[in-house]
């Protein structure tokens, strides 16, 4: 069997064979506990084995697609406090998917750890840029040489059971034996090389694709490009010509002498229906793609509460890796709740708790070094500042040093603005959020305040920091360093003092935090005066301090009210974390999606929760089709014979009339490609804010169904016709070789 599909084209490479021939590495735990191992990569080149030097036996230890990343230098907390600063170039982590603790190991030398991390790293890039149709392939052979006990690659009956079970098919004991006759050809009593190919084509055997290939395809069973560009037009509702026909001829078919003649293939339609342009995401909108020119108060902005936590409000640990992992996920906006620390350095913790302490300035390191890998677009560092003068003199010196040119310090333009600047003028960019000592036309006068003053206390101090403290006043004063007060311009907070005060006397830079039952409230009461609010400034919504399992709130009516800055609990998986991936997938995934025009006119009548007529009321008919999934990972791989009973549901999540859920029946024992062909309607008032979900749960009977993946995106995002959908875990991270697949259609409703 081929095991070296994940090292296509890196045949000969130095580094790979480095990582083949392995070597000894240190593996950092604590000051004590630092082990040498022997590390080696596996002949599949896909699996990391390595031996103790107590028992020298070889054990595996992790496999290629489990890495998100690697890094190179004493990078996590482990690393810099366990190692000496001598050791930098000498330490690297791995860290992996779905909140797995990360490896923390240092080589021989420098040379070493540079060859170790590059190695793994062309492995990861090779292993993400297999196409989905290649993927699966490694998926079967994989679970076949699983199955294969005793490494003969032939494969019994009884290994051929077991094979199923890892693939998620039950099936009983004549099927499975009339199965294998038919593969025997050799009538040998065991499958070996084109046998298994045989089996593999049946496993792989995708009917409802076939059906809809023949019903286009020609005479001599191929496509033509005008075939093909029937099929487009007719199936998939895309406004294409015959250019985009040949395009695709060319992107995916493997036959090159069909390629020659402009033909597709069955084998050339199934790889083009399961890359991106037959996927459900319009492949447009996985690049920015939005107007990026506007002034930042119109677009979402992907933003997170309390950052620094890995887990609960109360005694979790604070973390700068969460900060790394905020940031990488594409959020633009994340929050420092900053205190003295006893050793005169300020500290990021959540006040009066029992949660860890991080030093403020590792955490504004850490920033600098993650914030524009994922996105290129502004990051605002929201402070809730609780320490003395001192101490927020020393977070100005940190944050001017470390961030330097980055850090926005004076306004973009030359002259007072009556405006924001735009995310594609902020580029790079740091913007402070906090208090500020004097209006910003200070700035253009030589009115220069005084070096310390007092301020009235962020309002949130006095609601989500409750804990422990309950008797602080709401309306504490702080004194605040001139130093600090200066490096906030276009992100001034402010009390918020109801919409006709804010009409009245607040600037377009100053901006409130509104915890989430005051907000959910405000839009309940006074929606189109909230939605007026959201045209020139900007909100921020909190989750409420109750919150002490860092649980989140539903994003989407803020959403519909036009607030921008809807912090969320990114480390707590779930729906509206799921909500949140969703709104921010189209537009390349950088942080920012243009709000709708009707949230960025001021001359907008629209109430988000009585639906007058408008040019947001776009009446339409959601058609969903739910056909097929591929290959469903088991929910509990403890259970031996844990085999899936899938169903899936849609949600349609917009304007509260157009919310909905719809599910299919479940199908039992079969996750590996279970069809339900089942059809569903949604109408839907306000398209351009409607965001769809689907879910894939494992069906149970007597307890609450287990989440297989799922998938959710702005429903302007959506490409009609027959799409595959691909599934995620409840982590955010792709669940390679899943798939659900569907057949959508928007329609105008009379």
């Amino acid at each position: 069997m081929d095991t070296h599909g994940s090292t296509h084209g890196l045949e000969g490479d130095g580094d790979l064979k480095f990582l083949l021939t392995g070597g000894t590495l240190v593996k950092v735990r604590s000051t004590s506990w630092q082990k040498s191992r022997y590390y080696k990569l596996q002949e599949d080149c896909k699996t990391m084995w390595h031996e103790t030097r107590r028992t020298f036996k070889p054990k595996q230890t992790f496999t290629v697609e489990d890495i998100e990343s690697l890094r190179h230098g004493r990078l996590s907390e482990g690393l810099q406090k366990y190692t000496h600063p001598s050791a930098e170039d000498r330490c690297f982590s791995i860290l992996f998917k779905d909140h797995h603790k990360h490896l923390d190991l240092m080589a021989a030398s420098a040379e070493d750890a540079r060859r170790w991390v590059s190695g793994l790293e062309k492995l990861v890039s090779n292993m993400r840029s297999l196409s989905r149709q290649e993927k699966s392939e490694h998926w079967i052979f994989n679970c076949m040489r699983k199955a294969d006990k005793n490494e003969d690659n032939k494969m019994t009956l009884k290994e051929l059971k077991h094979f199923l079970r890892q693939i998620n098919v039950e099936v009983d004991d004549t099927y499975a034996e009339e199965l294998f006759k038919k593969c025997d050809k050799s009538k040998s009593g065991s499958l070996e090389g084109p046998e298994i190919k045989h089996y593999y084509d049946l496993l792989t055997h995708r009917e409802e694709i076939e059906v809809m290939f023949k019903k286009y395809a020609n005479s001599e069973g191929h496509m033509s490009a005008r075939n093909l560009l029937t099929f487009l037009l007719t199936e998939q509702r895309e406004q294409v010509g015959l250019g985009h026909a040949v395009t695709l001829i060319n992107k995916y078919e493997m036959d090159e002498t069909a390629k020659q003649t402009q033909h597709m293939t069955k084998d050339g339609f199934l790889m083009y229906m399961h890359h991106e342009d037959g996927a459900v995401l319009n492949p447009a909108h996985s690049a920015v793609h939005q107007d990026m020119g506007q002034p930042l108060n119109h677009y979402y902005i992907s933003s997170s509460h309390n950052t620094y936590l890995t887990a609960d409000q109360l005694k979790g640990p604070s973390s700068t890796e969460a900060y790394i992992r905020a940031l990488m996920k594409g959020c633009r906006c994340v929050e420092l709740d900053c205190w003295d620390g006893s050793s005169g350095e300020p500290v990021i913790y959540h006040g009066y708790t029992l949660t860890s302490k991080v030093l403020f300035r590792d955490v504004i390191k850490a920033i600098k070094d993650y914030a524009f890998k994922t996105s290129e677009y502004p990051v605002i560092l929201s402070l809730e500042n609780h320490c003395t003068v001192p101490q927020q003199k020393l977070m100005a010196h940190h944050m001017a040093s470390i961030l330097g040119e980055a850090l926005v310090t004076t306004p973009v333009s030359s002259t007072m603005p009556t405006s924001f600047p735009s995310p594609e003028e902020l580029k790079g960019k740091f913007l402070i959020k906090g208090k500020r000592l004097n209006k910003l036309n200070a700035v253009f006068s030589n009115n220069n305040s005084a070096e310390v003053d007092s301020v009235s206390e962020e309002d949130e101090a006095g609601d989500s920091k409750e804990n422990g403290d309950k008797a602080k006043s709401k309306k504490a004063k702080i004194q605040l360093a001139k130093e600090l007060s200066d490096m906030v311009l276009y992100c001034r907070s402010v009390h918020f003092g109801g919409f006709e005060h804010a009409k009245d006397s607040q600037a377009f830079y100053e901006m409130s935090s509104l915890k989430e039952s005051k907000a959910f409230s405000l839009a309940d009461t006074s929606g189109p005066a909230f939605l007026h609010h959201n045209v020139d400034k900007l909100t921020r919504i909190y989750p409420a301090g109750s919150r002490t399992d860092s649980s989140n709130y539903n994003p989407v009516p803020m959403w519909n009210t036009g607030c921008q800055i809807v912090a969320l609990n990114f480390q707590t998986p779930g729906k509206e974390m799921d909500l949140n991936q969703g709104r921010f997938l189209a537009n390349g995934g950088c942080g920012y999606t243009l709000k709708p025009e009707f949230q960025r006119d001021p001359s907008s009548q629209m109430n988000p929760s009585s639906l007058s007529k408008g040019p947001w009321l776009q009446k339409k008919m959601f058609h969903v089709m739910v056909i097929s999934a591929q290959q469903l990972p088991k929910v509990n791989k403890e259970k031996h014979k844990s085999i899936v009973d899938p169903l899936v549901r849609v949600e349609v999540c917009g304007v509260a009339a157009d919310n909905a859920s719809k599910e299919t029946n479940h199908i039992d024992n079969n996750g590996f490609n279970p069809m339900w062909n089942e059809s569903f309607r949604f109408l839907v008032h306000v398209p351009e804010l409607a965001m769809v979900r689907f879910l894939v749960e494992d069906y149970d009977s007597t307890s609450p169904n287990d989440l297989i993946g799922q998938y959710c995106l702005p429903l302007t995002s959506a490409q009609y016709g027959y799409r595959h959908v691909p599934l995620l875990t409840k982590r955010g991270d792709v669940i390679s070789s899943a798939g659900l697949f569907v057949h959508l259609m928007l329609l105008d409703t009379k």
